[in-house]
């Protein structure tokens, strides 16, 4: 990234001005054709436009003082949810607005937050700059701002990550290997100074309602409302799997007393601020998509308003 060459710069006749971070491998589409739009129409505008490209290590602290040295307002970035957790990750702490143009392979932020999925119509969004506060969360510490979670769909996303094409199809794929390969994992959570035990096929953690692909698994989800929203699928017959992951995405699930829900029903869904996972048997974990080393124990807070995103 250090060394990603600037492709343009326009004119500008406002006071805003716009870098846009395209991440060339992220999604199934090429993004020379949208990087020319860029151009075009930002010329046309009158609107300062530089374009850089990311790379694998992440490492934007240069990009730090360039945004002060050089009073950048915005920051766009063409990527998933991986590529958006890194960069927003690194600079929530300034003052800009952060605008999101889908490019990866779930896309869950940017759908959770109503970005049209035609990037045309996201650059519209883009150009129009009305920016509201978006909550996000730590894990360990570590930024997350979409969904994150241990078991069985953070399987599904370190199988994902070392495949040579990406997309839904690839996704599905992986998804249905590690169904029928899937066993539940053992789970201390505490939640409120309540404690409980649960062997669970997965236990997800949501900022949006969305696990990517328009595939809606909490439905009471909101984007700034300083909550996390908690998806616990329990051990259960496979063969009711799919029925109650579909019972929760409808949003049929109305939550109940904890202590009643955990004997009785598959899936818990629940809002808490903060949440403590014992990871008792060492299960997958994922940020945002992006698979990473597991942990025994997992502190896992909101961080209330904690970027501006440009949005409908």
């Amino acid at each position: 990234m250090k060394n990603s060459p600037a492709v343009h710069k326009g004119t500008t006749k406002t006071a805003r001005k716009i870098i846009y971070l395209v991440n060339p491998i992220s999604g199934t589409s090429k993004k020379s054709i949208l990087v020319s739009l860029i151009e075009k129409i930002s010329e046309e505008r009158g609107l300062y436009c530089e374009i850089l490209y990311t790379n694998k290590d992440a490492d934007y602290d240069f990009l730090s003082e360039k945004i002060a040295e050089e009073n950048i307002t915005d920051v766009v970035i063409l990527g998933g949810d991986g590529t958006v957790n890194n960069i927003v990750g690194a600079l929530h702490h300034l003052k800009i607005n952060f605008g999101i143009i889908p490019f990866g392979s779930g896309n869950g932020l940017a759908r959770a937050a109503g970005i049209p999925s035609k990037p045309k119509e996201a650059l519209e969004l883009i150009f129009a700059g009305k920016s509201k506060n978006v909550d996000a969360f730590s894990v360990n510490g570590k930024f997350a701002c979409m969904l994150s979670g241990v078991g069985f769909d953070a399987k599904v996303a370190h199988d994902f990550s070392t495949k040579s094409t990406r997309g839904l199809l690839t996704y599905t794929q992986q998804s249905i290997i590690n169904y029928f390969k899937a066993q539940p994992y053992q789970f201390e959570v505490e939640v409120d100074s309540f404690k409980f035990f649960t062997d669970a096929f997965f236990i997800s953690i949501a900022n949006g309602n969305q696990f990517g692909n328009n595939f809606t698994i909490a439905p009471k989800a909101n984007l700034n409302d300083g909550l996390l929203d908690i998806v616990i699928v329990q051990k259960m017959n496979k063969a009711k799997l799919p029925f109650a992951v579909l019972k929760q995405i409808r949003g049929n699930n109305k939550l109940e007393e904890l202590v009643e829900e955990i004997t009785q029903k598959n899936v818990l869904y629940f809002q808490t601020p903060e949440i403590k996972i014992k990871n008792l048997k060492n299960a997958p974990m994922h940020i945002d998509g992006e698979p990473v080393n597991s942990e025994n124990e997992l502190n896992i807070k909101a961080v209330k308003s904690c970027f501006k995103l440009i949005m409908p």
